[in-house]
């Protein structure tokens, strides 16, 4: 993995398995203040906890079966900001300042089509703000605010959106997603155990990998990466191993 240096900056995500409860959630902690440790300005994108989307889902669909799309995002993205709460309060614990941020608070803009919206710009003041203070800003993924100041959601892969968008937008030199396995394989290692994996792959190669359904990252994240040059790299939160860097050949 790279090293950070002198004014090097990385968007760190965790995904809903890697949050989904205190001891993950601790885990992500140390990740994150390793990469402050190791000399990264960091900032860190959350998904929501496990199946709190899920859960959130049901809860609307025991009032209504076609609930308002609005009051849909509004609630969905109660997720993410959980989880972002609870990470700040963690590397806080570690000693290490931290604040945790819903969309709209990071400066995400984004259209208005409720449950699929697509960022649009990024006002990076609050971010850069924090980092100046010595604060590591803990972002809530998946969500944004359109122009009459409704909270969206981005549809499907939307944390590994924000996350790309948001290494485009503060010129970072690193955006690295940590998931639950340990890089990019050629086949689904959960059901091929002799799936190969990649220590390095090209934009191309994994948009279409993820353009034909792969999991691991979503084709948006894919093309925000490619379109600004940002180095990705595919980790696991739960070992060591090295994961599939992409877009550095």
């Amino acid at each position: 993995m790279m090293a950070g240096g002198m004014d090097m900056r990385m968007i760190q995500k965790f995904g809903g398995t890697s949050v989904q409860d205190a001891l993950r959630l601790r885990r992500a902690g140390e990740l994150a203040a390793k990469a402050v440790g190791d000399g990264w300005q960091t900032a860190v994108v959350v998904s929501a906890q496990g199946d709190t989307t899920d859960i959130l889902l049901e809860k609307a669909e025991t009032l209504t079966a076609c609930p308002s799309l609005r009051e849909k995002d509004q609630l969905l993205s109660a997720g993410e900001q959980i989880s972002a709460a609870l990470l700040a309060m963690e590397l806080c614990r570690r000693g290490i300042p931290a604040q945790s941020l819903t969309g709209w608070q990071a400066g995400i803009h984004t259209t208005g089509t409720f449950g699929d919206a697509d960022i649009t710009h990024i006002d990076p003041e609050m971010i850069l703000s924090l980092w100046n203070r010595g604060i590591v800003p803990v972002v809530a993924g998946f969500q944004g605010i359109e122009d009459g100041g409704s909270v969206t959601t981005l549809g499907r892969g939307g944390s590994d959106t924000t996350a790309a968008a948001l290494a485009a937008a503060l010129n970072a030199d690193l955006c690295r997603i940590y998931t639950d396995v340990d890089g990019v394989y050629e086949e689904d290692p959960r059901l091929h155990a002799n799936a190969a994996r990649f220590t390095s792959i090209g934009y191309g190669q994994m948009l279409a990998l993820a353009e034909n359904g792969a999991q691991v990252l979503h084709p948006k994240c894919v093309r925000i990466a490619m379109e600004h040059g940002i180095p990705l790299e595919v980790c696991s939160t739960f070992t060591d191993t090295a994961g599939t860097r992409v877009g550095f050949l």
